[in-house]
């Protein structure tokens, strides 16, 4: 019998028994984080990123680490994050999706016209609809059409970006200002949009952690053929997983509609939250070929994109410079997770 067993990962932190030829014989060295987690290293890197910001700001003669910079690092983090909270499900169970900076858009200008109609609870109903649809129509076409996420999702992408910019020229709709305090309201040091952010990937962390759904997203994930020899629908995981990837991205843009005060047609593809979502995800240790990872580390992921933005701002970088910062950053941090996985893999 071959010891050549393949095993799903299992989600980060719950330990799999080793196989029996896991012996020291053999067995690389391990390194000094070995023993870390890919949550662990992200807020690692994160603490190292406040420390070594607040000292350039220091020297520059700012202060990082003022109430007002902190509740903007909250504010300008929250849309990306549940954005990214959403793009973990998608990636974990093995797929992508690069429709939900036009999403966010066409959210945005659905939400702001039906407001301005004079219906908020309508508003939030319609755009939990069209995400769903969204969201729906991508899975449906990556599971039973069999088109590779990257291709589909963009597509997708692509026929959304085509209807806004048939039916809006620019910003449209109004949003009354009794939906504008979850942009700016806050309570305490922490703004209302922050509360969303958390509230949205607590649930999704419990989804992954604490539900059999969670479970079949790592397992198709891990392998989707194993999994569909364990009895495991992997279509109709996928599928759920481009709804609940959607829904973030719907609710991403409800936020931003409260904080324009109006739907913006390019307000999803100028934040950029396709890519930033996966590099956030990235960022966090989630595993881009699925079934490995989780939302705390996007959670991290996403808070160090945040603060390197405002150090950035602080010590007042160019723009093409932060990209090239933040380009390695996330090429050093896929390094390091990929180099870490070969050496648990001896």
């Amino acid at each position: 019998m071959s010891d050549n067993l393949h095993t799903t990962p299992a989600p980060e932190g719950v330990a799999l028994p080793g196989s029996p030829g896991d012996r020291k014989v053999g067995r690389a060295r391990p390194g000094p984080w070995s023993g870390l987690g890919s949550t662990q290293v992200v807020y690692l890197a994160l603490l190292a990123t406040i420390v070594v910001g607040w000292i350039l700001v220091a020297i520059d003669g700012g202060n990082l680490l003022t109430l007002e910079t902190v509740v903007g690092v909250q504010q300008r983090s929250a849309a990306l994050g549940i954005v990214a909270v959403g793009q973990t499900l998608a990636i974990l169970a093995g797929s992508l999706d690069l429709s939900v900076a036009y999403l966010i858009s066409l959210s945005s200008l659905v939400a702001a016209e039906i407001m301005e109609a004079g219906s908020v609870p309508g508003a939030i109903t319609a755009v939990i609809a069209v995400s769903a649809l969204v969201g729906l129509v991508n899975g449906v076409v990556i599971t039973k059409l069999k088109v590779h996420a990257f291709i589909a999702t963009l597509g997708v992408a692509l026929i959304i970006k085509g209807v806004v910019d048939h039916l809006y020229d620019g910003p449209a709709g109004r949003v009354p200002e009794s939906f504008q305090h979850l942009g700016y309201d806050r309570v305490g040091p922490v703004p209302v949009s922050a509360l969303l952010w958390a509230a949205v990937a607590v649930a999704a962390w419990f989804l992954l952690s604490r539900t059999r759904y969670g479970y079949r997203v790592y397992a198709v994930g891990g392998d989707p053929d194993v999994a569909r020899l364990s009895g495991v629908r992997t279509d109709r995981v996928v599928i759920v997983t481009h709804i609940l990837c959607s829904l973030c991205a719907g609710i991403a843009g409800l936020l931003l509609a409260s904080r324009l005060g109006a739907g913006a047609p390019t307000v999803g593809t100028d934040g950029g939250y396709d890519l930033e979502s996966i590099a956030a995800v990235v960022l966090g240790g989630t595993a881009l070929a699925g079934g490995r990872g989780g939302v705390a580390g996007t959670v991290g992921g996403v808070l160090l994109l945040a603060v390197l933005d405002s150090v950035f701002n602080q010590l007042e970088v160019n723009s093409f410079f932060k990209d090239v910062v933040r380009g390695v950053v996330i090429v050093a941090a896929v390094a390091v997770y990929a180099r870490r996985a070969g050496r648990k893999r001896l």
